[in-house]
C-alpha cells in the first residue's frame, strides 16, 4: 500500500461546450432536470459557473488545470470528470464503466498523456475497468466511491451505477477494502451515487447517515468513519438534497486546507456545521445552482483530484 495523503493539491476540470441535462441519465439520477431553460442557454450558464468556481479555487491556492471539451462527440455531462478516472499516489490512473453510453465517451486518453507531458506528473499504468460494461456492470469513479485514500477504504453505496463485480475488481486491484451500503433519499428513491450523500476530508467526514436503509449498515459506516479517526458530521435529508454531502477538501499551494463546495451547498449548513468545518478548513464555495439543477451533481462531481507523483 502506498502512502497517500487524502487531500490532492490539484484537480483536473473539464470546461463544457455542449452542457445540458443528460436524458441517458434522468431515470437513476433525481437530483437533474430541474431546470426550465433550453440547451443553448444551460451551456451558457455552466460555462460561466464552471469559469467563476476554476477562478476561485485558484485564489484559494489550488492548482487547476483545466481542459476543454470537444464539440464532437457530444458529451453533455463531461463537466463531471471524477466518475471516469481517478488518479493515485502510485502513478496508476483508473478508467471506470459508465451506465450511460454517452457518458462513455468522456473517457479522453489524450488528457491522462497530457498530464505527463504538459503538466509534469508521472503516470505509470492506466487500469481500465471499462472492460465490465460489457457484462452491464458499472462502477462510476468518485462518484460510485468515496475513498479513504490513508486507510484505504471505499465507501459505496450500490445502485445501477455502482455495482459489486467492478467494485471487488477496484478493491483487489488498488488493495482497498470495501464498504457498501444501500442507500435512499427521504421520498425512498436509490440514491445514484455515494457522493452525493458523504464525503471524507483529512480530519473531518460529512455523511447523510439517516438515508442508509437498514441500522447494521448504518452502525457499520459511522463506526468505521469514527475508527479512521474524524469528526463525523451528520446532514439532514433536505441538507443532502442541497448537495451538502458533495463537497470534496483539497489542500493549497502554501499547505493549508480548503473545503470546495457549492453556494447552495453553504447556505443550507448551519452555524455548528459550518464552525466544525472552519475549523479544519478554509471553505471555498461557487454558485453553480444552474449546474447543479440541470445536471444533479455538484462541486465534488467537477473536481477530479490528482494524487500522481510529479515525474
Amino acid at each position: 500500500m502506498s502512502a497517500e495523503s487524502q487531500l490532492a493539491s490539484s484537480v483536473l476540470m473539464i470546461r463544457p461546450v455542449r452542457f445540458e441535462s443528460n436524458p441517458m441519465t434522468a431515470a437513476s439520477n433525481r437530483f437533474q432536470g430541474k431546470s426550465s431553460a433550453n440547451p443553448a442557454a444551460q451551456n451558457v450558464a455552466a460555462q460561466a459557473e464552471f469559469d467563476a468556481l476554476a477562478a476561485a479555487l485558484r485564489n484559494a491556492g489550488v492548482n487547476v488545470i483545466v481542459a476543454d471539451d470537444t464539440h464532437e462527440p457530444h458529451t453533455p455531462d463531461s463537466v463531471f470528470p471524477n466518475n471516469w478516472a481517478s488518479f493515485h499516489a502510485d502513478g496508476r490512473v483508473v478508467l471506470y464503466p459508465m451506465e450511460a453510453e454517452n457518458r462513455r465517451l468522456e473517457r479522453r486518453l489524450d488528457l491522462i498523456e497530457a498530464l505527463s507531458s504538459k503538466h509534469g506528473f508521472a503516470v505509470k499504468e492506466v487500469v481500465d475497468l471499462a472492460f465490465h460494461e460489457q457484462a452491464g456492470h458499472y462502477l462510476e469513479g468518485t462518484g460510485s466511491m468515496v475513498l479513504d485514500r490513508i486507510k484505504h477504504i471505499a465507501y459505496a453505496c450500490l445502485s445501477s451505477r455502482t455495482q459489486l463485480d467492478p467494485l471487488g475488481d477496484f478493491a483487489q486491484r488498488m488493495d482497498y477494502d470495501v464498504v457498501t451500503f444501500d442507500a435512499v433519499d427521504g421520498d425512498g428513491v436509490a440514491i445514484y451515487h455515494s457522493n452525493v450523500m458523504m464525503s471524507i476530508g483529512e480530519k473531518i467526514a460529512v455523511i447523510c447517515a439517516a438515508a442508509i436503509k437498514r441500522d447494521e449498515q448504518r452502525t457499520a459506516v459511522l463506526q468505521r468513519l469514527a475508527d479512521s479517526g474524524r469528526e463525523v458530521i451528520l446532514l439532514s435529508y433536505d441538507q443532502l438534497q442541497a448537495f451538502a454531502g458533495n463537497m470534496l477538501e483539497l489542500r493549497s499551494s502554501t499547505g493549508n486546507s480548503v473545503m470546495a463546495m457549492s453556494q447552495q451547498a453553504y447556505d443550507v449548513l448551519d452555524d455548528s456545521q459550518l464552525e466544525r468545518i472552519r475549523a479544519a478548513s478554509n471553505i471555498v464555495s461557487a454558485d453553480i445552482g444552474n449546474i447543479e439543477a440541470s445536471a444533479g451533481g455538484s462541486v465534488r462531481c467537477m473536481l477530479a483530484e490528482i494524487h500522481l507523483p510529479t515525474a
